[in-house]
């Protein structure tokens, strides 16, 4: 560039404020002030800081910004395309008004270029990162900024930085690579809002798209991950204006950016002020099934199969094709038309790419089916929940492309795909089948129930005359209360010998686990059912009133959240309980264990703390006789193939009257750390007691952490942990970070609070099962502030007691299991 005599006149004035040592506002520069080389500009927080920086082993200078607190993380470089060579450049006004990059031997390096003037200019670093242009006369909006950095993005996204449009001036914000970790000259990969009918969030490379989200559904773009709602809101704005997508934290001082590495590579990272690291919240591409139409056309990705693609309903693979995807799925029939086709729902989808798509924002659901029918070229469509809207009809023409299975903690969405209807020739074959060996079918059915009802009968008779079934049901009953048995309560009782033969001889391979009642083997009944067999050990601390406690108990029980036993064994002086068998064992499994909680995602967590809820206010309400079970605990929630949980071992529950509210004995009984004060130290249960349980329970699976195991410089246990972050306002801190994947902020906060409530010192002060319930499901209810937890505190209590010591330990004598 040249240097006229205007710009000689700028430097030499430079010069003249050099040897003069102005001083300079910390966060602001004006026509009179300027920095260079080794001066910064800090925001007014002291969040970030703009100056001359080098990058790694590069030693070219740029005019930057970076966090002050991580100086490596530069989020904004102003001379990209122009490196600075001579040491003598400074920042400054020129006469225009505008910001420029001026050195002694090259000029103006790096300008602005603001196409008004401004009278009186200022410059100033403001608390988000973003450098504005503003005159000094007007006030401090954005509307009066004349220039702002955010405009210009690097490779990096801000809080509150915008992607897309401003339609006013004709600009669009997209982020761009740096070249290599050395040069942040813009390199081939960029990161755009791109607006195909319904706008999506796409990366390429040169021109070409190598991963995109799905279509935005009015909340967040589908198939991306759903901690977006745990840590901050997504936001899109469609006007006349512009089109502009942001986020915004739910937490004002987390340290939180997305941005597009040299490799192409798109991560979401978040600063940990623990490990002085960050941390990766999401990266894209993470597979072979977010590369951009990795299997081709009309076929779906699933990452979690092998092999990852698959051709859609009604398409098949081309004869001779190559063995390699993308592959070609073509359409396994002749024509759509002849038949009309019908329709398959996929649920959990990332939708087709919008590549022929049409929007119909006036049509419903059925309205959108049927005008997908009446077109050959139609091959799917979806509801409003893709489009965003309170109504609406998407519908894809042509090929599908780029169709994935969502997993885990994604978002994803449910698209209706075109396959043929049955061919006319086979449905009458069909019906003509139907027709003559459905009656055989039923006949069939009717002589082998009939057999089978006369079977068991006959070995129900056999059990009935057994004279120690007798006698050991007789005592069951009576200990229930009831005068004759039922049918209600009758459940089978099963002959040592076939149990010994289901465990083959109790081996060790079909050991489940061990508690202090003694081991639990896996097991297989003669009619092929699977079981958990309780086996009481001799040496247990339970003995035969709490083996016929639980099996009463449990016989009388059903409920989706409660263990289902399906018969017992008392002969030979042995105690056998037989369960249905829980695949996955029980929640402690997972959740304490570093390898395994990370499958612990946040759904399955709140679909675990939930489940147990409900398991629990049915204990309290809405059995027959209300059950306290005493020992609530992680071990104690066993998990079925779907991780949703079951209650089990009832051997230490009791149960009360509709009437009765509370009792006590000599015998505390019962697991260290989820006893509540009362019982623990005065032998007093009620179902508060069991709340106490679950509170400690709840915080347990929302931070994979065991109260009695949380060693930390303000607290001995993880209550006192969670009131400490709740008195802070650092509540999410005590989430898992492993699970923080698809977590809601909002939600983490009201569980936290309801844990904090069950908690309380005083039973009375505890919210009741049927309370909980509502708030752990209602986020319209108003939650009360919770009081300080019992067993919180490190040199004080509350609690007047003898058997309790200054240190809030307790020295009650207790059963431990």
């Amino acid at each position: 560039m040249e240097i006229n005599l205007l710009h000689i006149y700028i430097f030499s004035s430079l010069i003249f404020l050099l040897r003069m040592e102005l001083s300079l506002a910390a966060d602001t520069i004006t026509p009179e002030t300027f920095i260079r080389d080794g001066e910064k500009l800090v925001s007014s927080s002291q969040r970030f800081e703009l100056g001359f920086f080098s990058p790694r082993n590069s030693k070219n200078r740029y005019l930057g910004v970076w966090y002050k607190k991580i100086p490596d993380t530069v989020v904004w470089v102003a001379n990209r395309n122009s490196p600075i060579f001579n040491p003598n450049t400074a920042l400054t006004f020129s006469n225009n008004g505008n910001l420029v990059l001026l050195s002694q031997r090259n000029g103006i390096i790096w300008s602005s270029n603001m196409s008004r003037k401004a009278e009186n200019p200022i410059a100033q670093l403001l608390d988000t990162g973003n450098l504005v242009i503003r005159d000094n006369s007007s006030g401090h909006t954005t509307e009066s900024y004349l220039w702002q950095s955010f405009d210009y993005p690097t490779d990096t996204l801000l809080e509150g930085m915008k992607l897309g449009w401003d339609l006013k001036n004709g600009l669009e914000r997209y982020l761009s690579s740096w070249e290599s970790t050395d040069d942040p000259s813009p390199g081939n990969f960029t990161f755009r809002l791109v607006i195909q009918v319904i706008p999506k969030l796409c990366a390429y490379n040169g021109s070409v798209e190598y991963t995109c989200t799905g279509p935005w559904n009015g909340v967040a773009f589908g198939a991306a991950p759903t901690y977006t709602s745990f840590l901050y809101e997504q936001v899109l704005v469609q006007s006349k204006d512009e089109i502009s997508f942001w986020y915004e934290s739910y937490n004002s001082p987390n340290i939180m950016i997305l941005k597009v590495n040299p490799s192409g590579l798109i991560q979401r990272l978040i600063w940990n002020e623990r490990s002085t690291a960050w941390d990766v919240l999401f990266s894209a591409p993470d597979g072979l099934c977010s590369d951009y139409g990795y299997c081709g056309a009309n076929a779906i990705c699933s990452a979690d199969k092998t092999p990852n693609c698959e051709c859609l309903n009604g398409f098949k693979l081309k004869s001779q094709d190559n063995q390699t995807w993308p592959r070609k799925c073509e359409s396994s029939h002749s024509s759509d038309c002849k038949s009309g086709g019908q329709f398959i729902k996929l649920d959990d989808i990332k939708a087709p790419a919008l590549l022929e798509v049409s929007l119909n924002e006036s049509m419903n659901l059925k309205q959108c089916e049927a005008e997908c029918l009446k077109n050959c070229t139609c091959r799917a469509y979806t509801d409003s929940k893709l489009t965003g809207r309170d109504s609406g009809c998407l519908m894809w023409f042509g090929d599908l492309i780029d169709m994935r299975k969502t997993i885990r903690n994604f978002t994803g969405q449910s698209v209706y795909i075109r396959v043929p209807a049955p061919e006319p020739g086979k449905r009458k074959l069909l019906w003509t089948t139907t027709i003559v060996v459905l009656p055989v079918v039923l006949l069939a059915v009717y002589v082998f129930g009939r057999r089978r009802r006369k079977l068991k009968d006959k070995e129900r008779r056999k059990t009935e005359i057994s004279q120690d079934m007798l006698l050991f049901d007789k005592n069951m009953v009576n200990t229930a209360g009831a005068k004759n048995k039922s049918t209600e309560s009758w459940f089978p009782f099963f002959s040592l010998a076939s149990i010994t033969a289901a465990t083959d001889n109790f081996c060790e391979e079909n050991k489940l686990g061990e508690g202090g009642f003694g081991p639990v083997y896996k097991g297989k009944l003669l009619n092929g059912e699977e079981v958990a067999v309780k086996r009481l050990s001799s040496q247990s601390g339970q003995g035969l009133e709490e083996f016929k406690n639980e099996m009463m108990l449990i016989a009388k029980l059903q409920h989706r959240n409660l263990v289902r036993l399906f018969g017992c064994c008392i002969e030979q002086g042995e105690k056998i309980l037989i369960y249905e068998h829980m695949p996955n064992k029980s929640l402690d499994y997972f959740l304490f264990d570093p390898t395994k909680k990370g499958l612990l995602c946040w759904g399955t967590r709140v679909r675990i703390i939930e489940g147990i809820a409900q398991g629990l206010l049915y204990l309290h309400q809405y059995s027959r006789l209300r059950v306290i079970h005493r020992d609530l605990k992680a071990s104690n929630i066993l998990l079925d193939k779907d991780m949703n949980p079951k209650i089990s071992d009832f051997g230490m529950a009791r149960m009360f009257g509709g009437d009765e509210l509370q009792s006590n004995t000599k015998r505390i009984v019962g697991t260290y750390g989820y006893m509540s004060p009362e019982y623990a130290l005065r032998g007093l249960f009620s179902i508060k007691s069991d709340v106490f349980s679950f509170g400690v329970l709840l915080l347990e699976t929302l931070s994979s952490k065991k109260n009695t195991h949380f060693y930390n410089t303000d607290s001995l246990t993880l209550l006192g942990h969670a009131w400490n972050l709740w008195n802070d306002g650092r509540t999410w801190e005590l989430m898992d970070p492993i699970s923080q994947n698809g977590a809601s902020y909002p939600i983490l906060k009201r569980y936290i609070n309801v844990a904090l409530l069950c908690v309380q010192e005083k039973a009375a002060d505890r919210p009741a099962m049927s309370e909980v319930v509502s708030m752990l499901s209602n986020e319209f209810v108003n939650l009360p502030a919770p009081q300080q937890p019992a067993f919180s505190c490190v040199n004080s209590t509350n609690m007047q007691s003898d058997a309790f010591s200054v240190n809030c330990v307790t020295h009650s004598v207790i059963d431990a299991r």
